[in-house]
């Protein structure tokens, strides 16, 4: 078993070093940086009072694919989220370290999800794929022996998710992911600079969804929880509400800006 495991980590290896993952990892990071381009703009106009819109990423792709040629867009975009998720599954074979190893593979989850989520969307031609996806798995994980725990603890992965988001935004981190002609003279400072506000905004966001998946499991009420929808939707329901998500808007399209920086100067 293990001479197997180090065959594939040695191709892995070969592989993350090749000129063709590089533009596997960019198409991967231009869909995600439209996935989040979308969320931005369906949050914006939530924030300006049109609530006819879902701004998580299902919502987000469904309203996407309702436009024209929107499902091949849409088939697009998954393909890219696919190939981000390839391109993290190289990254946790050929690193070296156990805690980047662990980081890519939560990544990779989350892209998975993603991928997932467009996938749904392309395949159901605009529509969302059925019902609210958060509050369904949330009321099945809350029908298992221990549920309301698994639910907690899931909505504390979530949190801790999004403070680590905020933590590569505040300590700059996030510029590990650039290659040295991004981060330098004017253009590599912007870039910098919307990656902190990006990471920050994004993890505020989904800080308030960790939040509402650990009241719905101490409560056990599955209706609490939700998605990136409904922690937009409590951030409005704040004082000051249509600034503050109009902010987060904001923050969120600045990830998405990153995401293409990324894409166009990324680190080897």
């Amino acid at each position: 078993m293990l001479p197997v495991v180090t065959n594939a980590a040695h191709a892995a290896r070969k592989v993350d070093h090749s000129d063709a993952l590089d533009h596997v990892a960019r198409v991967g990071l231009l869909a995600y940086g439209v996935v989040h381009l979308l969320i931005a703009f369906v949050a914006a106009r939530l924030a300006l009072g049109d609530r006819s819109g879902s701004a998580d990423s299902t919502g987000a792709l469904g309203e996407l694919a309702s436009q024209p040629f929107g499902a091949v867009l849409v088939w697009a975009v998954a393909v890219g989220l696919v190939a981000l998720v390839a391109w993290r599954a190289v990254e946790v074979f050929a690193d070296g370290e156990m805690l980047d190893r662990v980081r890519g593979a939560a990544r990779g989850v989350v892209y998975a999800v993603l991928a997932y989520s467009a996938i749904r969307v392309a395949a159901a031609g605009g529509g969302s794929g059925g019902g609210n996806t958060e509050e369904t798995m949330t009321a099945r994980l809350l029908g298992l022996p221990a549920g309301r725990w698994v639910v907690v603890a899931v909505g504390v992965g979530i949190a801790i998710y999004a403070g680590v988001l905020a933590w590569r935004g505040i300590s700059r981190k996030h510029a590990e992911e650039l290659a040295a002609e991004g981060r330098s003279g004017t253009a590599g400072r912007a870039y910098l600079a919307l990656g902190a506000v990006g990471h920050v905004a994004k993890g505020v966001a989904y800080g308030v969804v960790g939040g509402l998946v650990v009241h719905a499991g101490l409560t056990h009420d599955a209706d609490s929880s939700g998605g990136l929808d409904q922690a937009l939707v409590e951030v409005l329901e704040q004082p000051f509400g249509p600034v503050l998500l109009l902010a987060v808007a904001v923050g969120i399209g600045c990830f998405a800006a990153f995401c293409f920086a990324h894409a166009r100067h990324l680190s080897r």
